[in-house]
C-alpha cells in the first residue's frame, strides 16, 4: 500500500469503516498485548477481534483533482495491512511550541501538527510562549479556529499564568479555563515569585486546570544552559546546577499541598528532582512529571564542543541523571513522555551556542528513539512505551475519549513499526531541523497515523 508521505487530513469522523489487520495491539489500558484486527467506524473503535485466516485486502488512496492531501474519506472497507507492526493508541504530546502566532518562521500550527503525525502523535497541547504571548480569551479563540482549519491532528492550548509571561500580573485565569485552555503554563519560564504561583495554582485548581511548571529558579541558574559540572567546564559552557531545577520542584510540591492544585513538572531532567517526586506521590499529592526523549537518550558528555543543536533547557546532565529519569519512567515515578519540540529557524541556531535560542525538535524522532535507546535494551517495556506517550498524558489532561483502542473510543491510533532500521534526515517534515538526532540510526518507525479514522500519516 502506497500512501503519500507527510501528508494529512483534517481531523475528524471518518465516514467509512477501516480495517487495521493483522497487527500487535498494545493498550495499557485494557492490559492487552496481542495480535487483533481493529475495525474502525465512523470515527470510532468498533471492535477488536482477532485475526482472521483471509488474505489482507489493500485498498489504495486515492486523491482529489488537484489536491496535495489524501482523500478526505477513505472508501468504505479499506483496510491497512499492520503485519509484524504494533498497533497502539494514538501518541499525546503534552509539550509541544507550535511558534504561531509569531514564530511562523520556525514553525506553524499547521506544520507542528504534520510533524506530530509523522511521529505517530494524534494530540499535542501547545504551549503559550509564542508572540504575542497566549494570556487572553481572545487569542485563544482565535488560535483554536485556526487549528481547526489548518491541524491535522487534535490540538489542544495551554494558556499563560501570567500576562505576558512576565511574572508580574495573574492572567485572566477563569476565562482562559471558559475558553476552553487545558492548562496554565509560563512555560520557558518558572513563575519566580512564589506568592504569585501560589495564587496561580489557586485559580487553577478552582478552575479544573493542571498548572505546568517549567522547574527553574533564574538566581540559580542565570542563564547558564550547560549541566554544571566538569564536561560543561572543559568545553567553556555557561552552566546551570542541578539545584535550579530541583529547588522550583520542592517549592512546588509545597505548594501543591498548600493549594490542592494538580501540577505537572515539565521536561524533568536531574535525578534530585525524580527523587521529589517520588516524594510527593508517596504523600498522596496531585503531583506528576513528564521527561523528553533527549533527555532519556543523552547526557552532558553527547555535546559536541558549542554544537547549539544540543543547547537545551534545561540542559542535558549526567550519565547518572539519564538513568534514573529512565528508572523513574519505568517505574511510573514520571508519568509521560513529551517531547518538549522547541523549533527555532536555521539562522538562530548558526549563531552559536552563547547567542542562540535554546530547544530541539523532537515530534518525529520520539518514538524511534525511545525505541533504540530505552526498549530494545530492556531497560523500558513495551507496556510503558505506550502507556507514557498514550494513556498516561491523555488521563493527565482529561481526556476520556483518548489514550485508549477500547470500543467506542475515538479512533486516534499509530501502526509502529518496531524493527524498522532508518536513519533520522538533515531535513524533517517540521519547518525546523535543530535536532540532536539528525543522521543518528534508529530502530523503529511509525508507519500509519489516524486522527478521527482518518489516515493523516503514512510511508
Amino acid at each position: 500500500m502506497t500512501w503519500p508521505k507527510g501528508e494529512g487530513a483534517r481531523p475528524g469522523a471518518a465516514s467509512g469503516s477501516l480495517l487495521i489487520r493483522g497487527g500487535l495491539v498494545i493498550d495499557p489500558s485494557q492490559n492487552l498485548e496481542a495480535r487483533r484486527d481493529v475495525l474502525i467506524e465512523g470515527g470510532k473503535i468498533r471492535a477488536l477481534v482477532k485475526p482472521s485466516a483471509e488474505k489482507t485486502r489493500v485498498t489504495p488512496a486515492v486523491r482529489k483533482p488537484g489536491s496535495s492531501r489524501l482523500d478526505s474519506g477513505l472508501r468504505r472497507n479499506d483496510e491497512i495491512d499492520a503485519s509484524g507492526c504494533w498497533v497502539v493508541p494514538g501518541l499525546i504530546d503534552m509539550h509541544v511550541h507550535a511558534r504561531e502566532p509569531g514564530g511562523e518562521a520556525a514553525e506553524t500550527l499547521a506544520t507542528a501538527a504534520q510533524a506530530a503525525a509523522a511521529g505517530g502523535f494524534t494530540t499535542i497541547l501547545a504551549m503559550p510562549n509564542t508572540e504575542p504571548a497566549l494570556d487572553n480569551p481572545a487569542l485563544l479563540e482565535l488560535l483554536k479556529a485556526k487549528a481547526e482549519k489548518d491541524a491535522c491532528v487534535n490540538v489542544l492550548f495551554a494558556a499563560a499564568a501570567t500576562l505576558g509571561r512576565q511574572g508580574q500580573r495573574l492572567s485572566d485565569i477563569a476565562r482562559l479555563a471558559a475558553a476552553g485552555a487545558k492548562a496554565l503554563t509560563d512555560d520557558g519560564r518558572a513563575v519566580q515569585d512564589a506568592a504569585l504561583a501560589r495564587r496561580a495554582m489557586e485559580w487553577a485548581a478552582d478552575c479544573g486546570l493542571v498548572f505546568i511548571e517549567h522547574c527553574e529558579d533564574e538566581s540559580l541558574s542565570r542563564g547558564g544552559l550547560a549541566h554544571e559540572g566538569p564536561a560543561a567546564l572543559k568545553k567553556g559552557l555557561g552552566m546551570t546546577p542541578w539545584a535550579a531545577e530541583t529547588s522550583i520542584v520542592l517549592r512546588d510540591i509545597a505548594l501543591a499541598e498548600l493549594t490542592g492544585c494538580r501540577l505537572h513538572l515539565a521536561h524533568v531532567s536531574a535525578r534530585q528532582s525524580v527523587q521529589a517526586l517520588a516524594w510527593a506521590k508517596e504523600r498522596g499529592l496531585l503531583v506528576s512529571g513528564e521527561v523528553t526523549p533527549h533527555h532519556l537518550a543523552l547526557c552532558e558528555d553527547d555535546v559536541p564542543g558549542q554544537d547549539a543543536n544540543f543547547k537545551i533547557n534545561p540542559p542535558l546532565r549526567g550519565k547518572e541523571d539519564r538513568d534514573a529519569l529512565a528508572a523513574a519512567l519505568q517505574d511510573g515515578t514520571l508519568d509521560a513522555v513529551a517531547t518538549d519540540h522547541a523549533p527555532h529557524a536555521e539562522q538562530a541556531k548558526a549563531a552559536g551556542w552563547d547567542a542562540a535560542p535554546p530547544g530541539v525538535i523532537g515530534l518525529e524522532t520520539a518514538a524511534g528513539v525511545i525505541l533504540t535507546r530505552l526498549v530494545h535494551r530492556g531497560k523500558l517495556s513495551k507496556k510503558r512505551f505506550v502507556e507514557s506517550l498514550s494513556a498516561s498524558p491523555a488521563k493527565l489532561l482529561g481526556l476520556k475519549s483518548k489514550g485508549s483502542l477500547k470500543p467506542g473510543m475515538d479512533a486516534d491510533a499509530a501502526v509502529i513499526a518496531p524493527a524498522k532500521l532508518w536513519t533520522v534526515p538533515s531535513t524533517f517534515v517540521s519547518k525546523s531541523r535543530n535536532s540532536p538526532f539528525a543522521g543518528a540510526r534508529l530502530k523503529g518507525q511509525v508507519r500509519f497515523t489516524l486522527v478521527g479514522g482518518r489516515v493523516v500519516h503514512a510511508l
